[in-house]
């Protein structure tokens, strides 16, 4: 990923220390290894993250034969616990002591085996023949308990990008490794996941070229075997992503080691939970950045939920989606290091209307045209460009929030994990708010699990959600974005006053050994 190399050969800026305070060390840059390491870490998030937004709601209403408002009770609740967990997490975290291992990586190592067993019950089916109302609590359980697992993992390691030693620049081209990887990640997770299971999928709509009947007929035993093996393939791929899960864990924590800086000396925090939450939503930066992140990930994952409902039930690509998901994916991913560039030459504040707009064009073309594999794979493509957006702006610009915070509240430290698990609670209730709103229409429109064709109602219905929806949201995204305050002007003050602020603290105690 050559662009973000770019940053990482910039000096840690040597010539603003004041010149009456004799030359200062270079600071030592963050060594490739440790950035490898901690993109690797951001695979397990991502990766199941995805692979629920575009199969989740199908499996559960195709494969389980949940009812669509089951469904749309588990996908909200679920994401409503994380309104829970990922705030009181953050909290948490901040106030946990440093121990051998750090402060931040023994959250990530203790809740690394819970997140992959919740993640491989989650896509098990064991009440066949159970109602609905067993099989609602069933899918809500082990669903919450993963949430609250990934939160238990993905607070903490967000969190770890400000303690990863370097300057800003480095921080900068540590996000750009981490959302390659992670986009990376999730063209593993579909490429798994789709490849496998999109064929049982398609085997099982060939049902609907018979006469008389319907979706899942259970007169017919050969259609009863393919809905068993699209279960069993389910879980197959479950076991192989949590073994992915697994191993890109073991790699965070061999390979990264939390560094404190002046301003996070990796203590406790001292206010209590509504100080913190006060000083933090107090923070205006920080509002303008949550609010734009959220619109833009409502859009995203509302598209993203309905496009597989879409390619199968509207454009007549059943079986072909699991090929256009990973092409979108393919195209986000090599497009990491254009907008790595991108975002260097002329500011995060410009790429990300650049960025986004391409979603636009291609979310209309998909909701106009069907039966062309050929115009879906070009929208696509635009939308993977967008896609590459969405992963690393946000991501790259909420450190500048945090630093600005704390240059301007240096006497309230420790508070990075509460400005992250807010960050990744609006990501995930703008996921779980998508896919309850997604199927709580097709539930009022009429949608049924069984049913070959859906009435007028149900195909409007998802082409409203596949397009007007969502860039609806993109453009308030944008207005958002367009009042957010910290410009490339206010980045370089900000460099220089952390350097500033790091060269006193090294005057002050000179005898102290660095870590």
């Amino acid at each position: 990923m050559r662009p973000a190399s770019q940053a990482d050969s910039e000096s840690p800026a040597g010539g603003a220390h004041a010149a009456g305070s004799g030359p200062a060390p270079m600071k030592p840059a963050l060594p490739f290894y440790r950035k490898l390491c901690y993109a690797i870490g951001g695979i397990p998030y991502h990766m199941t993250g995805n692979v629920l937004g575009f199969f989740f709601q199908i499996f559960l209403l195709d494969v389980v034969q949940l009812d669509p408002f089951y469904s749309s009770l588990i996908l909200f609740l679920g994401r409503a616990w994380d309104a829970v967990t990922d705030p009181a997490v953050g909290f948490l975290v901040s106030r946990s002591p440093r121990r051998k291992l750090g402060k931040l990586i023994p959250w990530i190592v203790a809740s690394m085996p819970f997140g992959v067993v919740s993640y491989c019950l989650v896509w098990t089916t064991p009440f066949n023949a159970a109602p609905d109302s067993l099989k609602f609590l069933w899918y809500l359980a082990t669903y919450c308990l993963f949430q609250t697992s990934m939160s238990c993992y993905h607070v903490p390691f967000t969190s770890l990008t400000m303690f990863l030693g370097g300057n800003q620049q480095d921080r900068d081209s540590a996000t750009a490794y981490r959302m390659g990887m992670e986009v990376f990640s999730t063209l593993i997770g579909s490429s798994i996941q789709g490849q496998i299971v999109g064929g049982y999928h398609a085997s099982m709509m060939k049902n609907c070229s018979l006469p008389n009947r319907t979706l899942y007929n259970s007169t017919s035993p050969g259609l009863t075997d393919s809905l068993a093996e699209t279960r069993r393939a389910y879980m197959f791929t479950s076991v192989i992503l949590g073994a992915l899960y697994f191993m890109a864990c073991l790699v965070l924590v061999i390979g990264v080691k939390e560094q404190p800086g002046p301003l996070s000396p990796l203590g406790k925090a001292q206010l209590s939970f509504c100080g913190s939450l006060r000083m933090v939503l107090g923070h205006r930066p920080y509002i303008w950045l949550l609010g734009g992140f959220l619109f833009m990930s409502l859009a995203f994952q509302i598209a993203q939920g309905n496009f597989a409902f879409f390619c199968t039930h509207v454009a007549g690509l059943a079986g072909k989606f699991q090929h256009l998901v990973l092409i979108m994916v393919v195209v986000a991913s090599l497009s990491i290091p254009f907008w790595q560039w991108f975002l260097l030459r002329f500011g995060k504040k410009t790429a990300v209307p650049v960025g986004m707009s391409l979603m636009i064009p291609a979310l209309i073309v998909i909701t106009v045209v069907s039966h062309s594999f050929l115009v879906f794979a070009f929208m696509v493509v635009l939308a993977g460009c967008s896609t590459a957006v969405l992963y690393l702006l946000p991501w790259s610009m909420l450190p500048d929030a945090v630093d600005d915070f704390k240059l301007k509240n240096p006497n309230c430290l420790n508070l990075e994990a509460f400005f992250y698990s807010f960050y990744v609670f609006f990501n995930k209730f703008a996921g779980g708010l998508a896919l309850g709103i997604s199927t709580m229409s097709l539930y009022f429109a009429g949608y049924s699990t069984s049913d070959c064709t859906h009435n007028p109602f149900v195909i409007l219905t998802l082409q409203i959600l596949m397009a007007p929806v969502p860039i609806t949201l993109l453009l308030i995204a944008l207005v958002i974005f367009h009042f957010y305050p910290i410009n490339e002007e206010r980045r370089k003050e900000m460099r220089v006053e952390l350097e500033e602020v790091g060269h006193r603290v090294e005057d002050e105690s000179p005898g102290e050994t660095k870590l």
